[in-house]
């Protein structure tokens, strides 16, 4: 039996998701600017410039300053109203200071963003404006429509073969419509990612070859978002598959602990359906960011799990289907940890 290192993991199983719960605390406070704007007496103004004023008077004729004002009376009071606002308005006008309430009116806050929390983490992933390339940014979906499925996998594998960072696979429409009923019911999950202990880390007698057996794992989050299709189908959208295009974002559990919705995902998986209606295809293209902790065979074998985790009716029929259904109605009580690393051990 496999020795686990998890560092808090106990703390997940009373979380949110329902098992997992970030929680976020802000302190602010609020002012009103309206209020620290400072309003001067006229006449101590007219006092400090009088003799500016006598000048000017003179200058144009005038025999006072009275008739001076009397002359622009009409320009002031057109500059005043151009230059009034909330902040400061007009002396005299009802919004002067000496009838402004003594208390703030009440904060609204802006209405939250309309974009989910992985469509953004997509986003920054991809380096792009919108979170999902379609999927003529890799092939040319027209011609490829002419091919049969064999030629279509074996150029959408070759299509990501020279990118050490990518990750592709194709996927039955059958299979991806299963995976699909059971992501939307359950958009959260772990996987615990096995890994090989060193040697030198044993003590005792234990030889160093019977140490190089011995395996720890990593736990990594998963959480499922769902997107219109990255490019329309000409069908209407009750006659054809492409309705449209999911997302997989893979995080460390750690990260996620911490970062909550804002944690950074190590790999993106997006699923095409474009060929879905007349090759019953689903292309899967996937991104491994660098230097996150995750090489591209450990992403690969994650990404591989979503199967036989999510295909209740093919390989997640058993256990596996109900640990990850556990996990999602928050089964603190029933839900192991040590069962679900036995599960993951049984895939080869």
């Amino acid at each position: 039996m496999a020795s686990v290192r998890f560092q808090g993991f106990r703390s997940v199983l009373r979380g949110q998701s329902p098992l997992l719960r970030s929680q976020q605390r802000r302190w602010a406070q609020v002012h009103d600017v309206r209020f620290l704007a400072s309003h001067h007496d006229p006449k101590h103004v007219l006092d400090k410039y009088r003799a500016k004023l006598d000048a000017k008077a003179k200058e144009e004729g005038h025999d006072s300053v009275e008739s001076l004002k009397k002359a622009y009376s009409d320009k002031i009071q057109d500059l005043r109203r151009k230059a009034s606002t909330v902040a400061t308005p007009e002396l005299g006008s009802p919004l002067s200071s000496s009838t402004v309430p003594s208390t703030p009116p009440a904060f609204h806050p802006p209405p939250p963003p309309t974009e989910s929390p992985t469509a953004k983490a997509a986003r920054k992933v991809s380096g792009k404006a919108n979170p999902i390339s379609p999927l003529s940014a890799y092939l040319d979906v027209e011609k490829i429509r002419e091919l049969p499925p064999k030629e279509i996998e074996a150029l959408w594998r070759l299509r990501h073969a020279n990118n050490p960072t990518y990750i592709s696979a194709v996927i039955p429409l059958d299979t991806y419509k299963r995976i699909f009923s059971a992501a939307r019911q359950n958009p959260q999950f772990i996987l615990p990612l096995p890994r090989q202990q060193a040697a030198q880390e044993q003590v005792g007698e234990q030889s160093a070859e019977a140490a190089a057996g011995q395996t720890s794992a990593d736990i990594h989050f998963l959480q499922w978002a769902f997107h219109p299709p990255a490019e329309e189908s000409p069908r209407p959208s009750s006659e054809t598959a492409n309705n449209h295009t999911s997302t997989v974002i893979f995080t460390h559990l750690g990260a996620y602990k911490l970062h909550g919705a804002y944690a950074q995902p190590h790999t993106t998986v997006t699923h095409y359906l474009d060929l879905a209606d007349d090759k019953g295809l689903v292309l899967m293209h996937g991104q491994v960011v660098p230097d996150r902790g995750v090489s591209t065979s450990e992403a690969t074998w994650l990404v591989s799990c979503v199967q036989r985790f999510y295909d209740f009716e093919g390989q997640a029929s058993g256990r596996k289907g109900e640990l990850l259904r556990m996990f999602n109605r928050g089964d603190a009580e029933n839900f192991k940890v040590e069962e679900l690393l036995q599960e993951t051990e049984k895939i080869h």
